[in-house]
């Protein structure tokens, strides 16, 4: 899949390197950018502290085509992520007047305070990523798309992100999973998949449920018939060892 654009995320936040907030965003921007073609190859978690987000960004940046950021864009002290990325860029960080405007009157002019204020300092230059739950935008600048921690504001701003970006050749996913399956015994089988069709990526990932445990092997790419055929030979895999193999994810 070398000709689909690559992608990183990066999560800005002590909230979740402490253990606090449990990461969900990165399940749904990986999701979305697969169906627009985009190969999502690195997430990487950085703490409020301004010089990390600032190297992190502009080593990330260098690195792919597409950079997305959650985190660090509220009212509060440690929500330093926008004035971060105007540093990377070597641009001002300031007011932003239309996004200002529509601030002040979403919230009134006695409720727009100088906390809520900062959510209208973009780096100059930035484009406002729209957000149709609470009106304060993320923004892009360069290849760098800036949103929110929380996911109903981060999924709103992607929603609005999304038809501005470059299309690539959707990444599509097969599925195959057998109850009772022991990952030793189909691990030189699957490598030999592996093999078979390298334009794709074959995955094998145990799974334990209260019915029991099991495999699930998934493969991944842009090559449609290449997909169908080792799902294909990974269900035969599994029949091999005596297990009906089910077509889809195990259950939850």
């Amino acid at each position: 899949m070398p000709s689909n654009p690559t992608a990183v995320i990066l999560i800005i936040g002590n909230e979740i390197l402490s253990g606090r907030t449990q990461d969900v965003n990165t399940k749904f921007i990986a999701g979305r950018l697969a169906v627009l073609g985009h190969r999502l190859e690195e997430v990487r978690v950085v703490p409020d502290i301004a010089e990390r987000i600032v190297r992190a960004v502009n080593e990330l940046r260098a690195a792919y085509d597409n950079l997305f950021t959650t985190g660090g864009i509220g009212p509060t002290h440690d929500d330093i992520t926008s004035e971060c990325i105007a540093a990377a860029f070597g641009v001002p960080w300031e007011k932003h007047q239309e996004s200002w405007d529509a601030l002040e009157r979403h919230l009134g002019r006695e409720q727009f305070n100088e906390a809520r204020q900062r959510m209208a300092m973009l780096p100059r230059g930035a484009v406002p990523i729209p957000n149709s739950v609470s009106i304060a935008p993320g923004f892009s600048i360069g290849n760098v798309h800036v949103m929110a921690g929380v996911p109903r504001i981060m999924q709103a701003m992607f929603t609005g992100l999304e038809t501005v970006l470059t299309r690539g050749t959707p990444i599509a996913m097969r599925a195959v999973h057998g109850l009772g399956v022991k990952e030793g015994s189909i691990a030189a089988r699957l490598s030999a998949i592996q093999a078979r069709y390298p334009q794709i990526d074959v995955g094998s990932y145990p799974f334990y449920r209260e019915a029991g445990s099991g495999v699930a092997v998934v493969v991944k790419g842009t090559d449609v018939e290449a997909l169908d055929a080792a799902a294909g030979e990974a269900e035969s895999l599994i029949a091999a060892e005596g297990i009906t193999p089910v077509r889809g994810e195990p259950p939850v």
